[in-house]
């Protein structure tokens, strides 16, 4: 067992659990002051549910073996409860408990992002229902499409999901999503775009009325994002190694274009370029460089990074003009982002992009996975939806919106003056 690799595996587990508590950070500073618990509380949500449903079966849905290479919906049973891999096979690199914990921390914040679309006006209860069920039916089967593989004897990769390697059949190479472009940001996006339809729009949705009530958390949030991320983008290789580095470089080289590219359209549009705006960018650019981070070199990274920051700010604003409430913009960050990198992929991936092999076949491949990815995601949500808001109902009460909903959902208050009565 290789001491190094398991240690880098692990630390890079920690850093992407650390991105679920940052994004309650993002996604609370950017709701108004009465709904901030309620909001992080999403997050929260996730982390103990999901980490939950992992350890007792998320693991054996999203990695059946060699099954997952053929079938679209596998289970491997004897890794229920993760019994089986607590001993740690001769010759193998790391422990296989340090994979389920790296893959564990990617289920958990892929549901904490959908929460993003339904803020200030769901329930919590109605909430962990349907990350339970899309979970178990959408994150787990989406994840073995794109990360299911193990390792042959001598240490290569034996077998991979359909997306990722059953292509290869077909198409002669297979889609290319190192760290979850299609799997968490396309999967999520979707979601949350059916999730905003289910609960429909809130009180007096319009342009500007809705405003963040706590920008420094916005800033604090995307940081802690954008640190873990370091973990999300180079611990995918599960080795530390070049090309971890380039991950890791890319990771830095991404989003800092990002977050200028979408400070240049807020000031020409606006007038004055934001916090927000340069927090959003920032984090634009971490969702476009995830599938393509240790396939494109920097300055395509940096690209790509621009070419993320400029269009997803106009890409938010088609909420408004289509009438749905995606209220923290995860369709037009993570689901547009993540479409944005996954195909970008297609032109300018290292060795099988057009720009290098003049051939169709890579674009293709990165369509197919973004498509399928989105349209089953959407599709299940939606439904999952629509049936716990008639069983449960998802939505708090028009007056509790009003008034904002943290009192109500968790007896609590974001800010209380000191020795003030509650």
């Amino acid at each position: 067992m290789d001491q190094g690799n398991t240690a880098f595996v692990l630390i890079s587990a920690a850093l992407v659990l650390l991105m679920t508590p940052g994004l309650a950070f993002f996604y609370g500073g950017l709701v108004k002051a009465k709904s901030v618990i309620s909001m992080m509380m999403l997050s929260f949500g996730a982390i103990g549910l999901i980490g939950v449903l992992w350890v007792v079966f998320g693991y054996a849905i999203a990695f059946p073996g060699d099954q997952g290479t053929v079938a679209p919906w596998s289970i491997d049973w004897g890794s229920l409860g993760l019994a089986k891999l607590l001993e740690t096979p001769e010759g193998a690199a790391y422990p296989p408990l340090a994979f389920v914990a790296f893959q564990a921390t990617f289920a958990i914040i892929t549901v904490a992002l959908i929460s993003g679309a339904i803020a200030d006006r769901a329930k919590f209860g109605a909430w962990m229902v349907f990350a339970a069920v899309w979970a178990t039916v959408v994150y787990f089967p989406v994840a073995s499409w794109v990360f299911n593989f193990g390792l042959a004897d001598d240490g290569s990769f034996a077998y991979g999901g359909w997306i990722t390697h059953g292509l290869q059949g077909w198409l002669g190479v297979g889609a290319i999503d190192f760290a979850g472009g299609t799997a968490v940001h396309i999967n999520a996006g979707a979601a949350a775009l059916a999730l905003a339809l289910v609960l429909g729009r809130r009180i007096g949705f319009q342009k500007g009325v809705h405003v963040p009530h706590n920008p420094p958390f916005v800033l604090l949030g995307a940081g802690l994002l954008w640190f873990g991320w370091f973990g999300f983008n180079a611990g995918s290789e599960l080795a530390a190694d070049g090309t971890a580095a380039v991950a890791f470089v890319n990771t830095i080289a991404a989003p800092a274009a990002a977050l200028l590219a979408w400070l240049v359209v807020e000031k020409i549009r606006d007038g004055k370029p934001t916090s927000v705006g340069a927090a959003s960018g920032a984090v634009a650019g971490l969702v476009a460089i995830t599938p393509a981070c240790a396939s494109v070199t920097p300055i395509w990274a940096v690209v790509l990074g621009a070419i993320a920051g400029a269009i997803c700010p106009l890409a938010v604003e088609l909420k408004y003009r289509f009438g749905f409430d995606d209220s923290l913009d995860v369709v037009g960050i993570h689901l547009v982002g993540g479409l944005i990198g996954t195909l970008y992929l297609g032109f300018f991936a290292n060795g099988t992009g057009l720009i290098y092999s003049g051939s169709l076949a890579q674009l293709a491949a990165q369509a197919i996975a973004a498509v399928t990815v989105l349209v089953y995601s959407f599709v299940l949500a939606f439904a999952i939806g629509w049936l716990v808001d008639r069983s449960l109902g998802f939505r708090v009460k028009s007056e509790d919106e009003i008034a904002g909903i943290d009192t109500v959902v968790h007896g609590e208050e974001g800010y209380v003056l000191a020795g003030a009565k509650s």
